[in-house]
């Protein structure tokens, strides 16, 4: 997939695709919250704009029932949108996260529980004091 941007309404379709594996059109407006339902068109018009994009491939054909799955995979995409925010803050983490404090988005203890939560070698090469 090339740097085309997506709506959101388009991520959310993706998502579900990423969520169900290969489906169809209803079966992807039938997953949907009740609050986030729309007309079956609409959901339509989004997979067919996902396929032009890239990030959808249709893969077969059942009666009038066109099935899509995933063309790109969840954790590039999102990487790429990391990548793609960062690039806002000048490629600074540091930016980036103090605007998340001021803003309230983010809180000291968030920030705590993640690096707690960080594998052992990743929090060393990040400048902690290797034990080997």
């Amino acid at each position: 997939m090339s740097r085309t941007r997506l709506s959101k309404a388009e991520t959310r379709i993706l998502e579900q695709y990423w969520k169900l594996g290969t489906c169809s059109v209803r079966e992807i407006l039938e997953s949907l919250p009740d609050d986030e339902r729309v007309a079956y068109t609409t959901v339509q018009t989004l997979v067919y704009r996902l396929g032009q994009k890239g990030a959808l491939r249709r893969v077969k054909k059942i009666g009038n029932a066109q099935l899509f799955e995933p063309a790109i995979d969840q954790r590039e995409f999102r990487s790429r949108l990391v990548r793609d925010l960062l690039d806002l803050f000048g490629g600074s983490p540091r930016l980036l996260v103090s605007n998340l404090l001021e803003t309230g988005t983010i809180t000291l203890k968030d920030l705590k529980a993640l690096q707690g939560a960080l594998p052992k070698k990743a929090a060393r090469s990040r400048g902690g004091k290797s034990h080997a």
